[in-house]
C-alpha cells in the first residue's frame, strides 16, 4: 500500500498562490476526469460534469439537490470526493511543476527524467523521484563529498578493485588523514545513496505494509492519566490491521510522554539480504565495504525515514476515519428532532450553585431568568417547585428541557414528581458545549446583560426547541460526538464539520423570516457577508414577504439566488411553493402540471389523490428527469415539512445513581451519546457512559455500529462488566433476558 495523494484540505489556499504554474500544465486537465473516476469509482461522464458545475461556480449542497440529471444522482458525499480528488490533482501538477523547476535549475534535467517526471501521478512517486535532487542539509555523505570521496565511494560500489589500500591512497589528505577516514567517508556516501534509490524506498515501504507492526511500550514518566493506557504498556499489532481508534489512542499516549512508539519489521535481515543481493555482486575488500554501508543506511537512514514516512501516512488515513465517524455523529446529532416554537422553562443544573433557570417564549426569547436550589447541599425542594410553578403559570411554558450535565439525572427525576409536572413535555437535554457557548461573542452578543451561567441555561432551552439552530453557534468539536478530536489535524476536522453542516442545513431548509445570521450562512452560495445583508435588510422590511424579494438584498446576484433560494422557505407566503424545497426555476413546471389537472397550486398542494394521479414521466425533458420530478412530487405531497421529526421525552432508572449503583447482569434504559468504528457509548443517567462494543451490538455480523443504532437514540442494555477504579462500564445490547 502506499499513499494516494496529496490531501488537497492542506494544501488548498497555498495552491491558489500557484494558479501561473496550474496554466502551464493545461496538458494535464483532460487526464484529470478519467484519473478521477478511476480513483472514485464514478462515471467518467458524471465526473465531467460536476466539474463543469464547479468551475459555473456551483455549489456542493444545490449540485446535489437540485442537478440530479446532470450528475447521475450523486449524493454530497461523492461530490466531495470529487471535488477534493481534484483539489489534490491540481496540486500535485503544482508540485511537480516546482519539482521540474529546481532539478532544472539544479542542471540535472535529463529528457528522460523529465518525461518520467511528467508521467507521474502519485505523490510519494514523485517525492522519491525527486529526492536525490533536493537540496539537503549538511549530512555525513555532503561532509564527505567535500572531501573529494565521491569516486572512491564509486570505485567502491561497482567492485573496481580488489586492492582497497591502493585505491584510497590518492585520497588521502589534511581531512582524510587515514585509510579508516577514508572508507567511513565512502561508506556514508554509499549509505545516502542507497537511501535516495527511489527503488529501496518503495521496496521497504511494501514490506513494512505487507510485514511490519506497530510496537509501544510503557515509558517511566508518571502521568496522572496513565492507567488508561494500561492495554498499550506492551502492545503491538500489524501495521496493515490496526483500526484508527487504537492507533490514534496509543499516539496520544505517546504525545502524553506514557508510551513510546514504533513501527519495526520482524524480520529486518529480509531487507538488509535483499540490499546485499541487488549491490553486492563480487567477493571481496569491495564487498564488505558495500555490506556495511547497506547496514548503516538501513538502520540510520532508510528505516527511520520509512519509519517516520509510514507514521505519518497512518495518523493521516486514521484521522480521516476518526473525522469520518465525528462527521456522522455530528450530522445525527444535528438532524436530532426539535419539539418546535413552544414556549420552554430550561434547567442548567447544579449543586452548590443551584440549577439556573430560563424561561423562553415561543420564538425563542429569553422572559425571565433565576435561580432555585432544589438539589443537595441546600435541598430547598419546596421554594424550588413554588418559583418553577409561578414562572411556568406566569409563562405559559408548555415544556421544561433539563441539561443532562452534573446533577442532571436528579434535576429531571424531581421535576417529574412535581404535582404540575404532568402539564409540561419534559425532555433531558444533551449539554456538551453549552458552557463554551455561553462564553462565546455569539452569547455576549445575543444576551449582553445576562449572566454567562444563564446564557448556558438559555441555550439548553432553545436546544430542545430547534437543535439545529442553537448548535451552529457552537464550534462543533466542542458538541462532544467524537473521539481524539483534539489528536486530528484541525483543518481537515474543520472542513469535514463545516460540509456536514452545510449539508445538514441544507436537507432541512431554513425559514428565512426567523434563521439567526449563524444558520444562515451555511446555506449554499451565502456565507457570513450575506447572511450579515440579509438579517439587515429584514430589519428594514420586517420580514420577506416572498422567495423573489430574496433577490433585493444587497449583493444578492442572480447565481447566488440560484445557489440558495431553493433552500430558503418563505412561510405565509402568497406564493404556495415558496415554504417548499422546490426551486423556483421549476415553479412555471409545477404551474402546467396543476393547470393539466384542471387545478390551482393552492389546490393540488392539499389533493394528495390528484397527485397521485399526474403522469410524472409525462414530464421529462432533457433538463428534468424523473430525479428532480420524484423530489417535487415528494415536496408537494408534504410542503413545509421538517425531516426532522419531533422531540419525544425520556426517562432513566430511577434505581442507579451512580457507577457504585450499577451491577452485572442490570437491564437499563440509556441514550446513544456517541458512535465510534468500534461500538457505541450509552448515556445511563449518570456521570460514566457506558459502552457497547460493536460484537456486543447485534445477533448478527455488522459492520459498522451506525447499521444498528444512531445518535440519541433510546435503547434497552444489558451490564456486562463494571470496572469502577477505571471508569468503565461493559454493555450488550443482545439477550436481554
Amino acid at each position: 500500500m502506499r499513499k494516494s495523494g496529496i490531501d488537497g484540505l492542506f494544501i488548498f489556499c497555498a495552491l491558489l498562490q500557484c494558479l501561473p504554474l496550474l496554466h502551464m500544465q493545461q496538458d494535464d486537465q483532460p487526464n484529470f476526469t478519467q484519473r478521477i473516476a478511476t480513483q472514485t469509482g464514478h462515471p467518467h461522464h458524471a465526473v465531467q460534469r460536476v466539474l463543469d458545475l464547479f468551475r459555473e461556480g456551483a455549489s456542493l449542497p444545490f449540485i446535489a439537490r437540485y442537478r440530479k440529471e446532470a450528475t447521475g444522482g450523486l449524493d454530497e458525499y461523492a461530490l466531495s470526493q470529487i471535488q477534493r480528488a481534484h483539489q489534490q490533482m491540481e496540486a500535485l501538477v503544482a508540485r511537480r511543476s516546482f519539482i521540474l523547476s529546481a532539478i532544472e535549475e539544479a542542471g540535472a534535467l535529463t529528457p528522460s527524467l523529465r518525461t518520467q517526471i511528467e508521467q507521474t501521478w502519485d505523490s510519494t512517486t514523485l517525492e522519491d523521484i525527486y529526492l536525490p535532487y533536493k537540496k539537503k542539509r549538511k549530512t555525513r555523505a555532503s561532509n564527505a563529498r567535500e572531501k573529494g570521496l565521491e569516486p572512491l565511494a564509486t570505485i567502491i560500489l561497482d567492485h573496481r578493485t580488489r586492492d582497497l589500500r591502493q585505491a584510497i591512497m590518492p585520497f588521502l589528505h589534511a581531512d582524510v588523514p587515514d585509510m579508516d577516514a577514508a572508507l567511513q567517508g565512502a561508506r556514508d556516501i554509499l549509505a545516502e545513496w542507497i537511501n535516495d534509490d527511489s527503488s529501496n524506498r518503495d521496496h521497504l515501504r511494501q514490506l513494512l505494509w505487507r510485514d511490519g507492526f506497530i510496537q509501544a511500550k510503557k515509558t517511566s514518566k508518571d502521568h496522572p492519566d496513565k492507567e488508561k493506557y494500561r492495554d498499550y504498556f506492551d502492545y503491538h499489532e500489524p501495521v496493515k490491521k490496526i483500526p484508527s481508534h487504537r492507533f490514534l489512542a496509543v499516539r496520544r499516549g505517546e504525545h502524553e510522554g506514557v508510551l513510546r512508539m514504533h513501527i519495526r519489521l520482524h524480520e529486518p535481515a529480509v531487507m538488509t539480504d535483499w540490499l546485499c543481493r541487488r549491490y553486492i555482486k563480487y567477493s571481496g575488500g569491495c564487498a564488505d565495504q558495500v555490506r556495511l554501508a547497506i547496514e548503516d543506511s538501513f538502520q540510520r537512514l532508510l528505516m527511520p525515514s520509512l519509519e517516520n514516512e509510514w507514521t505519518a501516512e497512518l495518523q493521516s488515513r486514521m484521522e480521516d476515519e476518526a473525522i469520518g465517524v465525528f462527521a456522522q455523529n455530528l450530522r445525527q446529532l444535528l438532524l436530532a428532532a426539535p419539539l418546535g416554537q413552544v414556549a420552554t422553562i430550561a434547567l442548567d443544573p447544579g449543586y452548590r450553585t443551584g440549577c439556573k433557570v430560563a424561561c423562553m417564549n415561543a420564538q425563542g426569547d429569553l422572559l425571565e431568568a433565576t435561580n432555585i436550589y432544589p438539589l443537595p447541599p441546600q435541598n430547598e425542594k419546596t421554594n424550588a417547585a413554588k418559583t418553577l410553578e409561578h414562572l411556568i403559570r406566569t409563562h405559559q411554558i408548555k415544556a421544561m428541557a433539563i441539561g443532562d450535565g452534573t446533577g442532571g439525572k436528579e434535576a429531571f427525576s424531581w421535576a417529574q414528581s412535581l404535582p404540575f409536572s404532568e402539564q409540561l413535555d419534559i425532555h433531558l437535554v444533551n449539554e456538551n458545549g453549552a458552557s463554551i457557548y455561553s462564553a462565546s461573542d455569539v452569547a455576549r452578543e445575543e444576551f449582553p446583560d445576562l449572566d454567562l451561567t444563564f446564557r448556558s441555561a438559555a441555550s439548553i432551552g432553545r436546544r430542545l426547541m430547534d437543535p439545529l439552530a442553537e448548535l451552529v453557534k457552537i464550534d462543533p468539536k466542542s458538541i462532544g460526538v467524537g473521539q481524539y478530536q483534539h489528536d486530528v489535524h484541525q483543518g481537515k476536522l474543520k472542513q469535514a464539520l463545516d460540509e456536514t453542516t452545510q449539508f445538514v442545513v441544507n436537507q432541512v431548509g431554513i425559514q428565512i423570516n426567523t434563521a439567526s445570521e449563524h444558520l444562515l450562512q451555511h446555506v449554499a452560495g451565502l456565507g457570513p457577508v450575506l447572511a450579515k445583508k440579509i438579517i439587515a435588510h429584514r430589519k428594514v422590511i420586517g420580514s420577506f414577504r416572498n422567495r423573489a424579494q430574496i433577490k433585493e438584498v444587497e449583493r444578492m446576484g442572480a447565481k447566488t439566488f440560484e445557489q440558495c433560494a431553493g433552500f430558503l422557505r418563505v412561510r405565509n407566503s402568497p406564493h404556495p411553493l415558496d415554504n417548499t424545497g422546490i426551486h423556483p426555476e421549476r415553479y412555471g413546471l409545477v404551474e402546467k402540471i396543476a393547470r393539466d389537472q384542471g387545478l390551482s397550486l393552492e389546490e393540488l398542494l392539499q389533493n394528495p389523490e390528484a397527485l397521485k394521479r399526474v403522469p410524472w414521466q409525462h414530464y421529462v425533458r432533457d433538463e428534468v428527469g424523473m430525479p428532480t420530478l420524484l423530489d417535487i412530487h415528494q415536496e408537494l405531497m408534504r410542503p413545509g415539512h421538517d425531516p426532522r421529526g419531533r422531540a419525544q421525552s425520556f426517562r432513566f432508572s430511577e434505581e442507579v445513581k451512580d457507577i457504585q449503583d450499577i451491577r452485572i447482569g442490570m437491564v437499563l434504559p440509556g441514550l446513544i451519546s456517541n458512535i465510534t468504528n468500534f461500538g457505541a457509548f450509552v448515556h445511563l443517567g449518570i456521570k460514566e457512559d457506558g459502552m457497547i462494543h460493536i460484537s456486543q451490538m447485534a445477533n448478527k455480523f455488522i459492520r459498522h455500529p451506525s447499521e444498528v443504532v444512531k445518535l440519541q437514540q433510546p435503547v434497552q442494555v444489558k451490564v456486562l462488566q463494571v470496572d469502577i477504579p477505571r471508569h468503565r462500564i461493559d454493555l450488550t445490547m443482545k439477550d436481554l433476558s
